[in-house]
């Protein structure tokens, strides 16, 4: 009796926007289907299954509501993998079968404003607020391209932790964490690299606290993850395109508008496209102590990591040299072994030839034999002076 309610209560909300059912719809829909035929217990087992399938993230809503996940992963409908600075796990989430995966996928997709389907078989978006407790990345694949439906959901959580957090986590040691304010009061301008989960982000929004309270930052992002203890921090959220097509507003679009809002600092929380080419354009007209991050297997591979980014824009590899070596001065790697991550290595970006180099001057906590280099830039003069600057209105660091 019950699969028969629970169809007919589906066939029923699908052919409402499934984005916009609500759990009084649900409800309303298997009273109206149920007829009075199925007794109390029934009703209320067809009403707990279809409540998962058509409002929030379903059977995964659990999952999202645990404060250290990080990462979903559904692999199968009977692998339901979850990550956390324990590591990646098995939970014990289910789904029925692969039908209720790839209808959760669509489902999601739709509240995105975005297709999935045999045409479309893939997506990467953004939820809404009102779908999900916390901000998630949806990513999804369909068969025919993928052997079932692989469904993948990003938990961002805020990234609020301060250098002195960081160095109780175990991330680096004490003399790494002054090495770092130095870093920020030189107003260096720097990238931190390291692979998807590293802890760029937490170590980004880290340092941008340790930023004087007298300077304002201008931070361009597409999810909203950096939350600095800073008092002028604007942050800017790109926006994709609608299901039509249109609305788009890029981080591109973003840097641009940036240099009207009388910036200190330039921030890109993620630099991962034609965006490079504004950015060392910003950071070359006197706002010093810009940053941002990138994915790179090591800093050695970062120059050609941005040399293949600013392709994208048709951006001469001599030109984007010579603007890399004037605008980034060094490289923060971020490691990532097991749960722990690690700041293991500190590059200084340098142009002895025609292309710029990364040269490590700290590695584990330890400066190597080029540590010059980097002495050099921490006691060069800087081309702004804030020192003029008053702190916001009530701002105690």
């Amino acid at each position: 009796m019950i699969p028969d309610l629970t169809d007919r209560v589906r066939l029923r909300l699908a052919r409402r926007d499934s984005a916009a059912v609500t759990p009084a719809m649900v409800a309303e829909a298997v009273r109206e289907c149920a007829g009075g035929v199925v007794g109390q217990n029934d009703m209320n087992t067809a009403l707990t299954e279809l409540r998962r399938e058509f409002i929030g993230a379903g059977p995964l809503d659990p999952l999202l509501s645990t404060p250290d996940v990080t990462d979903i992963l559904v692999t199968a409908p009977d692998e339901v993998w979850t990550d956390s600075p324990r590591g990646l796990r098995r939970s014990d989430t289910r789904f029925p079968d692969d039908d209720a995966v790839r209808r959760l996928a669509q489902r999601l997709a739709l509240s995105a404003g975005r297709r999935l389907d045999d045409a479309q078989p893939f997506v990467d978006a953004w939820l809404p607020e009102s779908v999900t407790p916390v901000r998630v990345r949806l990513h999804a694949v369909l068969p025919p391209i993928a052997t079932t439906t692989y469904l993948s959901l990003r938990v961002l959580r805020p990234a609020t932790h301060s250098l002195p957090e960081l160095v109780r986590r175990g991330t680096f040691c004490p003399t790494t964490a002054d090495l770092l304010t130095r870093i920020v009061q030189a107003r260096l301008a720097f990238l931190v690299s390291g692979s998807t989960g590293s802890g760029k982000t937490t170590l980004l929004s880290a340092l941008l606290s340790a930023v004087p309270a007298t300077e304002r930052i201008i931070c361009i992002e597409d999810a909203g993850e950096l939350h600095p203890n800073h008092p002028q921090f604007v942050r800017l959220l790109s926006r994709p395109p609608n299901i039509e097509g249109a609305g788009e507003i890029t981080q591109r679009d973003l840097v641009r508008q940036s240099l009207r809002m009388r910036p200190d600092r330039i921030v890109v929380g993620e630099v991962r496209g034609p965006e490079v080419v504004d950015l060392l354009t910003a950071l070359n007209t006197g706002h010093e102590g810009g940053a941002g991050t990138v994915h790179a297997n090591t800093p050695t591979d970062v120059p050609a990591r941005l040399e293949a980014l600013a392709a994208l824009t048709s951006l001469p590899r001599e030109a984007l040299h010579t603007q890399l070596a004037a605008a980034i001065h060094l490289v923060l790697h971020m490691t990532r072994t097991g749960p722990q991550r690690h700041l293991t290595e500190i590059a200084v970006l340098h142009r002895p030839t025609t292309t710029v180099q990364a040269t490590p001057v700290w590695q584990n906590g330890h400066p190597t034999a080029h540590y010059p280099l980097l002495d050099r830039l921490l006691t060069r003069p800087t081309n702004q002076d804030s020192s003029h600057r008053h702190p916001h209105p009530g701002w105690h660091p």
